[in-house]
């Protein structure tokens, strides 16, 4: 048995930690989500709303962060996951790439289990009814950077997905379990993902770079060009469920509008995902997908550069 064998039997979330439940600090203070990365929450038209009003705000945003979560891990990360790890993936691994690629599926549905697990738990607990979510029009847009770069490779399209997510360093991961004002129960659940997200992060690296090692030189033009569209679709803010989550606060349609406008500006936008991105960059300048044509051209143009 390898150490990274031993290392996942023993350490991974879905084999030893416990579930994680609400306790009794709902009137404590304590918060469901960091102020600091819900955008809206102190705009002037949400102040006015009062604190009960904000309150459900920050609900619904941690509902819609656990729902995207439990969506996209299974039906977008274990898509791909499971593809490598069924031998299906186009590249060339040994068995250990495929073990270890059946052990991160295990991990990603404990992912989606406890995310949908913490919004049950939440939901009832406080009174704030999850607003429905759905994830198929983020699905269909990031599908679509594929098909458009890659319109007869779906299977490498989705691998490029994950490889992309998987590398990505967002805030919330890093942020949510420093915050003593949030949950407890949410502090948990995001600091047991970040822990197994690690390791993710160490394979689909590894992973790339076998993938890339192994496709032809066109292949690498057309893979160096997608990329950049693939980091943007996957960090771009999803503002549907944030114009639902308003709506049902009180707000009108126009402004709603005018709160998400003032919110999300362009230059912020595109500041965190040059930030979030840093990480993924960085790994395929190291492969060299900047120095294939059109590919450091790709990059700037999608504003990933410095």
């Amino acid at each position: 048995m390898s150490t990274r064998e031993r290392d996942w039997y023993q350490r991974a979330g879905v084999r030893g930690g416990p579930r994680r439940r609400l306790t009794d600090e709902l009137d404590t203070g304590r918060t469901f989500f960091p102020t600091a990365l819900v955008p809206y929450l102190d705009h002037p038209r949400v102040a006015e709303l009062g604190e009960a009003s904000r309150r459900e705000l920050l609900a619904r945003h941690l509902f819609q962060y656990l729902d995207f979560t439990a969506q996209f891990e299974t039906r977008v990360v274990n898509r791909a996951t499971e593809r490598i790890a069924g031998n299906r993936c186009g590249v060339e691994t040994g068995a250990e790439v495929r073990l270890d690629a059946y052990r991160i599926y295990c991990d990603e549905g404990y992912h989606s289990l406890y995310s949908f697990d913490v919004v049950q738990q939440v939901a009832r607990a406080s009174g704030v009814a999850p607003l429905p979510y759905d994830f198929g029009p983020f699905l269909q847009r990031l599908d679509a950077v594929g098909t458009e770069a890659l319109p007869y490779e779906p299977a490498l399209a989705q691998l490029l997905q994950v490889v992309v997510f998987e590398t990505l360093i967002t805030a919330v991961l890093s942020d949510i379990p420093k915050d003593p004002d949030v949950l407890t129960v949410v502090r948990d659940i995001v600091r047991d993902h970040a822990k197994d997200e690690g390791w993710h992060h160490m394979f689909f690296s590894h992973f790339f770079r076998e993938l890339w090692a192994q496709e032809s030189a066109r292949s690498r033009g057309r893979i160096a060009r997608c990329l950049p569209d693939l980091i943007r679709c996957s960090l771009l803010p999803d503002l549907r469920p944030v114009r639902a989550s308003l709506a049902a606060a009180g707000l009108a349609p126009d402004v709603v509008e005018d709160v998400v406008h003032d919110s999300y500006p362009p230059a912020s936008v595109d500041q965190g995902i040059r930030r979030a991105s840093r990480h993924a960059v960085r790994l395929f300048e190291e492969v060299g997908a900047m120095a294939v044509p059109g590919g450091a051209e790709a990059f700037e143009a999608a504003g990933l550069l410095p």
